[in-house]
């Protein structure tokens, strides 16, 4: 039995040694303590910019902790959101973060400080429990309020999963809530679902309608996309064995989109998920953890093979799926109408990151929209955040508070940046193999005037960086991917799908960070010339084929060498100049 699964068995049900591990006068946990840890929501990090500083003054890891809350569909009420905001105050580092799960992610805490923290999250019917590990994690699907029986039935799906799924040790409770329930952990001390060892590897579920998958739902390990007569839903669609990390070099490892499963009544839901999530649990790897997840199991033992299985467990025959198209995945932002006759206001948050600077004080806007308007609050999959049930009276005041803090109105915002994303990477993720989230700044401006540059500023191509090939931004679906290698270097994947329904494909490697707008720009010119109709940018590099990006790709480097190149000058406009 590998380490991990090893530890899970011996964990007393994710007890470990926790308690007596918060007793004690050190920064953080033994390597065991912090992999427990992980099954109640948190990592534990250090700031690897401060390293080798600490490690020449004879000092140790200054280790915190980033604390991530679970919430199904992402709706956070008021109160719930100023208690995150005070946190990051008075515990934190003074941002709060959105991810692309629909959680919030405090950076920055303390050990001393862990248990408060948790229990003011407690106090808001939240947790963070099972926001991480090898359990089923958040449960996400499109925020966006219809306010309809559409609306009301996916929300139904999305908490029965989330409650159904979570797992019932009373660890949590009794380990930071000095034995009080956190939202309804649950009794039962054994795990009728996950066992001594729980999951080999993480498992994740979304919920989405066929019109909006701005939940990525094929990059899911299991996804429900909704059937529909218009107003009422059928049953759902099942896709299995999704998922996007990977290891570099490792061919044995890859992204996947999930594979049509079956079809289910709304009744069927749970009772299959539970038993695809039991097949994972029995079938998955636990030997080796970078080849653990479901996506390797529906790949090697074959869709029918997974049929058969379930059927076994469910004791029927499951229905093939009913043909459906994806056919958008919407941003949410800007100002838009309700059905109930209310508004929602999605507002552009770069990377995910609330926070106050010089120049915008997003963070301070925000509480005080929420303060003072009471809205609804939506997280989105693409690190963004909805602000709903707004009166039209109210909507001047809104547009006022963020105005006075400079944040930039949507109208604003390119469409390129609209639906860009960034995981955190460096310097707190000890994954991480180069920038990310710090690096998206320097690169949005890059993209944003090379496309304008070539008469394409009205193109709104999906961005995406992560700091490795864990692909927790979801580059490898994306139709521009940049995929941390190693340093100042990255993997360039093009041909991902704007819908989000086909992977890239990795056309260029080990690039430098200055050179990857360069290096598309040789591509994006064939782009404006070749494109058909409507042709989104993605589709186009897809269509054209790998081999002929690549050679795009190489021709421009062989025309820098012979003298001239595509350089980004000190404003980072892309211009063409000749070599000295």
């Amino acid at each position: 039995m590998a380490n991990v699964e090893q530890l899970k068995a011996n964990s007393k049900a994710l007890r470990g040694q926790i308690a007596e591990e918060l007793t004690q006068p050190t920064s953080g946990f033994s390597a065991g303590g912090a992999g427990i840890l992980k099954f109640h929501g948190m990592y534990q990090q250090d700031n690897r910019d401060a390293r080798q500083a600490r490690k020449q003054e004879a000092q140790g890891k200054a280790h915190s902790f980033m604390i991530r809350t679970r919430i199904p569909g992402g709706r956070v009420t008021p109160q719930q959101y100023l208690a995150h905001d005070d946190i990051a105050t008075q515990f934190g580092d003074g941002t709060l973060r959105l991810t692309t799960r629909q959680d919030f992610q405090l950076h920055g805490i303390l050990k001393s400080d862990l248990r408060a923290t948790l229990q003011s999250i407690a106090a808001t019917l939240m947790t963070t429990f099972a926001a991480c590990g090898d359990v089923v994690r958040n449960v996400v699907c499109c925020p966006y309020p219809v306010a309809d029986n559409l609306e009301r039935e996916i929300w139904h799906q999305v908490t029965t999963l989330a409650h159904h799924l979570e797992p019932k040790t009373q660890a949590y409770s009794e380990i930071w809530l000095d034995g009080e329930k956190a939202a309804d952990v649950g009794a039962p001390e054994d795990e009728p679902l996950y066992g001594t060892t729980y999951l080999p590897r993480k498992f994740k579920i979304g919920v989405s309608l066929p019109w909006d998958n701005c939940v990525d739902i094929l990059a899911q390990d299991l996804g429900f996309v909704a059937v529909t007569n218009g107003k009422r839903i059928l049953g759902y669609n099942v896709y299995v064995g999704g998922g996007l990390g990977m290891t570099h070099n490792k061919p044995a490892t890859f992204p996947a989109l999930g594979q049509a499963l079956a079809w289910v009544t709304s009744d069927q839901v749970v009772p299959i998920a539970a038993a695809i999530v039991a097949v994972f649990r029995d079938w998955g790897d636990r030997e080796n953890r970078k080849h653990a997840r479901i996506k390797y199991l529906v790949a090697e033992k074959g869709i029918e093979w997974f049929r058969e299985e379930l059927k076994a467990r469910l004791g029927y025959t499951l229905v093939h799926p009913h043909p459906v198209t994806i056919s958008d995945a919407h941003t949410h932002l800007g100002w838009n109408a309700q059905d109930n006759g209310l508004w929602s206001l999605g507002v552009y948050v770069e990377s995910g990151r609330i926070k106050d600077t010089d120049t915008q004080r997003t963070r301070t806007a925000f509480r005080g929209i929420v303060e003072r308007i009471q809205p609804g609050i939506r997280l989105t999959a693409d690190q963004r955040i909805l602000f709903i049930d707004i009166l039209a009276s109210q909507r001047a005041e809104i547009d006022e508070i963020l105005r006075e803090h400079g944040v930039t109105p949507v109208e604003q915002i390119s469409p390129i940046r609209q639906r860009a994303l960034a995981c955190p990477a460096l310097p707190t993720c000890s994954l991480a193999l180069s920038e990310a989230e710090r690096f998206m700044p320097a690169l949005l401006p890059q993209l944003e005037q090379a496309f304008a540059s070539l008469g394409l500023e009205n193109e709104a191509p999906v961005v995406r960086v992560t700091g490795c090939p864990n692909g927790c931004a979801r580059p490898y679906t994306a139709e521009i991917g940049i995929v941390g290698r190693s340093g100042d270097n990255y993997v360039l994947y093009l041909g991902g799908s704007h819908l989000g329904t086909r992977l890239g494909v990795a056309v260029a490697d080990l690039v430098p960070s200055k050179e990857i707008v360069p290096t598309l720009y040789s591509v994006l010119t064939a782009f404006r010339s070749e494109r058909l109709s409507g042709e989104h940018f993605g589709d186009y590099c897809h269509r054209i084929g790998p081999e002929r990006v690549r050679q795009l790709i190489d021709q421009q480097t062989a025309h820098e060498k012979a003298g001239a190149a595509v350089v980004v000058s000190d404003d980072s406009l892309p211009t063409q100049t000749a070599l000295a």
